[in-house]
């Protein structure tokens, strides 16, 4: 039993509580990334708030950070996919990332902010235009220069720019949950609390640090371990095959923006940067894509790296169903098709939506 006396709907093995209770406490310490100086600094992050929003970091005018990633919206759009066929993912918790992007191509949340500024198909800006920009705001320019020093006429203007919005979406925490408020009430043996956690949110969260094995990939205070995996996806569009972590992998060894290049700002002192020295691309990693965090997903919808899951009742009938057949057989085989009964499948909805806040 999880606690002498406890009287709640479920009764939790010693090994099931241990994995509750490894999912907090929320929010957890928070490492600075050394790799970005303006991290931290609260005027970067006034600075990075104020680009977030302006349409004036587009080459046309007429796109912000903000047009894809809502704040109304939890940080993403609701769309299903953007031109390259992938989901947006909403922006919560990515300060406690050690890979970003559904393939992982950045090893920095800078990197990340980085790819959409310049990429021909998104904002598309470029060195000249940042300095136009700083040239006719004089509140704007003043406020880079409180935290970068005078704005080079190079590539690194950009750099900054993307550094300082890190700096902003590092300080994007998702709220306190139920399954929070019920987790330290088991931490401290608060049997009263923790039994007003829902009866049916107590069955799926039995059933997912149990017999359906969510938390193996789910794991730690945001709900994921941080790499990758196969679920059994298509990776498929109308472009051709998406490689996920394969052309992750790929872009991030060739991009001279990643930890090993010149704009780490704590250069071989950058403890983050063994990660990607020693990181290696094997054909597992084909298809395979970030495993995301679960909070806040009620306002995320839709769900997978393609956007595929309406609701979370697809996403749960998807594992309950899923065809084996369509996991490739490279590395080890974690998943299974879990076969659960309409009554777990409720249950394990019921718990993913004590993840977000009330």
């Amino acid at each position: 039993l999880l606690l002498p006396g406890w009287c709640g709907a479920v009764d939790f093995t010693a090994d099931e509580r241990a994995r509750i209770l490894s999912h907090g406490p929320w929010p957890p310490v928070r490492v600075a990334d050394a790799s970005n100086r303006a991290d931290g600094q609260p005027e970067a992050i006034e600075l990075g708030r104020r680009l977030f929003t302006d349409r004036r970091l587009a080459a046309s005018g007429e796109l912000a950070c903000s047009s894809c990633h809502d704040p109304a919206r939890g940080f993403q759009d609701g769309q299903r996919f953007t031109r390259n066929h992938r989901n947006t993912p909403a922006l919560f918790d990515l300060a406690f990332a050690r890979w970003y992007g559904w393939d992982g191509a950045q090893d920095s949340l800078w990197a990340a902010t980085l790819r959409p500024l310049t990429a021909t198909d998104e904002l598309a800006v470029t060195p000249q235009q940042v300095m136009r920009l700083l040239r006719a705001d004089a509140g704007l320019h003043t406020a880079y220069r409180q935290v970068f020093g005078a704005p080079p006429a190079t590539e690194r203007v950009l750099v900054d720019m993307a550094k300082a919005l890190a700096a902003y979406q590092a300080t994007l925490v998702s709220p306190r949950t139920p399954f929070d408020d019920f987790r330290d009430a088991l931490a401290r043996g608060d049997l009263a609390a923790a039994d007003r956690y829902p009866p049916a949110a107590q069955r799926g969260l039995k059933l997912f640090v149990g017999e359906a094995r969510c938390w193996f990939c789910h794991t730690g205070p945001a709900f994921t371990n941080g790499e990758f995996a196969d679920i059994g996806r298509p990776f498929f569009t109308r472009q051709g095959a998406d490689p996920g972590r394969w052309g992750g992998l790929k872009q991030l060894l060739a991009s001279p923006y990643n930890r090993l290049g010149p704009h780490n700002d704590a250069g071989a002192d950058d403890p983050q940067a063994v990660a990607t020295r020693h990181v290696t691309m094997e054909p597992r990693h084909f298809g395979e894509f970030k495993v995301p965090g679960l909070r806040g997903l009620r306002a995320t919808a839709p769900y997978f790296h393609d956007g595929s899951a309406a609701t979370l009742d697809d996403v749960v009938d998807h594992y309950a169903d899923l065809d084996e057949t369509r996991l490739h057989a490279d590395g080890e085989r974690i998943l299974r098709a879990l076969r659960l009964t309409p009554e777990q499948r409720q249950d394990l909805v019921a718990f993913l939506a004590t993840l977000s806040a009330p």
